[in-house]
């Protein structure tokens, strides 16, 4: 028999972090979380994305163990500004046992219907911060810390129970060879005389902080345009710029100002945690703090986070000024490979500013929709 419980205390909490430690023990693709870090971030007392969200938290159990769980959310901002009625669903993870995925997701159409939403969507997190989609393609591949993984079932269980493809995610990477550092460096010169801009590097987190607020303009500008899109709250900024902005290296920060030093442009890059991730087993001490710290310093593969250009600088070459600046920066470190995070298959701007680096696409993960109303 299954049940059904909501988690709510903090001991449950971390019983629900945990069980995917049990559900991927010894796969080599799975990078875990820092187990702290997830608990705070599902802590309305920490994360100040629930001011605009709701959240609960569900396990399944059989025999007296955890067998799956999910959480479902409602992101008010998107519900009640947007007119979208969608009732989300992540953090999504079970047995292979399509009766644990049954229970798990009546739960959230039960509740979408209690708040007279339309439809289910997920897995997706809280915004597009966020992780998002179940793969469907590349579990031979090892993950990303933004990234879920999940075992080749899931896909069966969501599609065998009525749920249909929403969105399409294509995940993709290239050698940092394939990057022509003196094509790059030419076009770079010639637009940045051409409309009077001006590339920004940085060797201090501290130096970057003033333009954070500015960059998450241009972010909004950038994709409000997609159909996935909800606005990030200045507390969320605030929140992003504590948890993620001191510890990505400053030097893998890049923006792009015109004449009067207004941001343009911009993008994140970090060293690949995983293996650090996996090394770390979900905890930053003893040694997990170390691990990272190495990674940070000598990783060879690094993970494109975040790219946005402001729409009146699309379609000039501007996003030429920033390749410029990583292969300045990730040549004399000898960068291996430059992985992309997920990005929607019919974003045809994104594909054209990848399309010259023979990019491959290594992973393909969907999001799924269900009508309840």
């Amino acid at each position: 028999m299954i049940t059904l419980k909501k988690v709510t205390s903090r001991k449950e909490m971390k019983d629900f972090v945990r069980f995917p430690f049990s559900l991927y023990k010894n796969n080599k693709y799975w990078v875990p979380p820092i187990i702290k870090d997830e608990i705070d971030n599902f802590d309305p007392t920490i994360n100040p994305v629930f001011e605009n969200a709701d959240a609960q938290f569900f396990v399944a159990i059989k025999d007296k163990r955890i067998v799956g769980r999910v959480v479902a959310i409602i992101n008010w901002f998107e519900v009640e500004k947007q007119q979208i009625k969608k009732m989300r669903f992540g953090w999504f993870d079970v047995i292979d046992d399509i009766e644990v995925t049954k229970v798990l997701l009546n739960k959230v159409k039960e509740i979408g219907l209690e708040n007279n939403l339309k439809y289910i969507e997920g897995p997706v997190g809280f915004n597009n911060l966020d992780k998002t989609g179940v793969l469907i393609d590349g579990f031979d591949h090892l993950g990303t810390m933004i990234t879920w993984y999940n075992h080749p079932y899931y896909k069966d269980h969501l599609e065998e129970l009525g749920f249909v493809k929403e969105k399409e995610y294509l995940e993709n990477k290239f050698k940092f060879k394939n990057v022509d550092d003196v094509y790059f460096d030419r076009i770079s010169n010639i637009i940045k005389r051409r409309f009077k801009l001006k590339a920004l590097d940085f060797t201090k987190t501290k130096d970057i902080m003033p333009y954070v607020d500015e960059m998450f303009e241009v972010f909004d500008k950038t994709y409000s345009k997609l159909s996935t899109y909800v606005p990030i709250s200045d507390a969320q900024i605030a929140f992003f710029k504590k948890k993620y902005i001191s510890f990505i290296n400053p030097e893998y920060i890049k923006f792009v100002v015109n004449e009067n030093q207004k941001l343009v442009a911009f993008a994140i890059v970090m060293p690949s945690f995983s293996e650090a991730l996996q090394k770390a087993n979900g905890k930053l001490f003893p040694f997990g703090l170390f691990h990272l710290l190495k990674a940070r310093k000598h990783a060879k593969d690094v993970t494109f986070y975040l790219i946005g250009v402001h729409p009146d600088y699309q379609n000039k070459g501007v996003h030429a000024i920033i390749f410029d600046q990583y292969t300045k920066t990730f040549k004399p470190l000898g960068i291996d490979n430059c992985i992309r995070t997920p990005e929607l298959e019919d974003n045809e701007a994104i594909n054209k500013l990848w399309k010259d680096f023979n990019p491959v696409t290594h992973k393909r993960r969907r999001t799924y929709r269900m009508s309840i109303q």
